[in-house]
């Protein structure tokens, strides 16, 4: 009778071990895979696997694989709202990647909190939208604080910036905040004066009556809130109207082949990211990997861009607070977990992810590097970089 009690006993503990390493850790991934934002956004999703893979290759976390399940938005704020609710709900996920946008990021994250669950954003940058909220967090910089330290950088350098103009899309939520709110206010932090103001939809095609708005000002620099298409047909009118003000923005047109597509007509534009594709070698190597599997996807581009590697980031990040929590994914404690996650999140410091070491501030925006970038020759070449003030 012992003897079956020992056996017994050694069969609980095998099969308990090994239910404990078949639990996965599940991640959400609330994408912008179709919609308005699909030029800049539809590669997340190579570098969210990407994470994942080395993170399970590597023996996963806490003995647990990390499971990704996802979820296309469109970048559509109801539908973000939607993949919340599916992700903690039927899903059981312990945080999410994402949403894309400002405009997704105002109510997911609100459903978010109701909801006890940790979404990081790795796009959103419009002033103060995970602020209100203690499980939202974004893995980007502050439209304010990006744009003041590309400012700050050209004057530093020299460059002509006695007068300013600001053109921006009304349509887009982050676009319009930074050309209404943040543009404005920085500006005038730093004494350049501000001539006027002219808008577009983010669609528009044709700037012509923009454009001979600007020559009019005759500003020295032209401050942009729009997404990187709507940039590019600023700057083509710009040349040809023989405007020759020069451009500057943030994060919202860091596109990593924006240089190219403007042609000479953005010769010269300067923006801050949180992302140099030239920064290191092991930069480097996440693009030459980056590249086979999206050349594999057929996506339409094979060069990362700054959400590509906030998102690779934001997983690493997760899978960081959940090894310091000792979150085993087991269904009946999925409360506790996410909020540990929550929890570790809050107290990390200098995280060395792959855009640079990553804290976060109270408002749940991460301190990171800002890397100020001018287009030259057809690339982005290194004009400046800082730590977010």
């Amino acid at each position: 009778m012992k003897r079956r009690s020992i056996l017994a006993a050694l069969i609980a503990v095998t099969a308990s071990t090994a239910h404990a390493q078949e639990r996965e850790l599940v991640i959400g991934l609330s994408m912008a895979r179709t919609g308005t934002f699909v030029s800049v956004a539809n590669a997340n999703e190579i570098a969210v696997d990407m994470a994942a893979d080395e993170i399970n290759r590597a023996g996963g976390i806490n003995g647990s694989r990390i499971r990704i399940v996802r979820f296309d938005t469109a970048g559509d704020p109801k539908q973000a709202v939607i993949a919340v609710e599916q992700f903690a709900r039927d899903n059981g996920a312990l945080a999410i990647v994402g949403p894309f946008s400002s405009s997704e990021a105002r109510v997911a994250f609100s459903a978010g909190e109701r909801l006890g669950i940790v979404q990081m954003s790795m796009s959103s940058s419009a002033p103060g939208v995970a602020a209100p909220f203690k499980y939202a967090f974004r893995n980007t910089v502050d439209e304010g604080l990006v744009i003041e330290r590309v400012l700050k950088s050209m004057r530093a350098k020299g460059l002509a910036m006695g007068s300013a103009a600001i053109a921006y899309a009304t349509d887009d939520a982050v676009s319009k905040a930074v050309g209404t709110a943040v543009l404005p206010e920085v500006l005038s932090k730093i004494d350049v004066q501000v001539k006027g103001y002219v808008d577009f939809p983010y669609k528009a095609f044709d700037m012509s009556a923009q454009v001979s708005r600007l020559a009019q000002l005759k500003p020295d620099i032209v401050g942009v809130g729009a997404p990187p298409e709507a940039m590019i047909n600023l700057a083509k009118e710009m040349k040809r109207q023989g405007v020759s003000a020069r451009l500057f923005a943030g994060t919202t047109v860091g596109d990593p082949d924006l240089p190219v597509r403007f042609g000479d007509a953005g010769e010269g534009t300067i923006i801050g990211s949180p992302f140099y594709s030239e920064l290191n070698d092991a930069v480097r190597g996440f693009a030459k990997a980056f590249a086979v599997r999206a050349e594999a996807a057929k996506i339409g581009r094979t060069v990362p861009n700054q959400t590509d590697v906030s998102s690779y980031d934001i997983v690493f990040l997760y899978a960081e607070a959940m090894k310091r929590a000792g979150v085993t994914g087991e269904p009946s404690k999925s409360a506790a977990e996410r909020t540990a996650i929550r929890d570790e999140l809050r107290k990390m410091k200098d995280y060395p992810a792959l855009g640079g070491n990553i804290s976060f501030r109270d408002n749940g925006d991460a301190i990171k590097p800002i890397y100020v970038l001018e287009a030259k020759g057809g690339r982005w070449t290194l004009f400046d970089q800082s730590l977010a003030d």
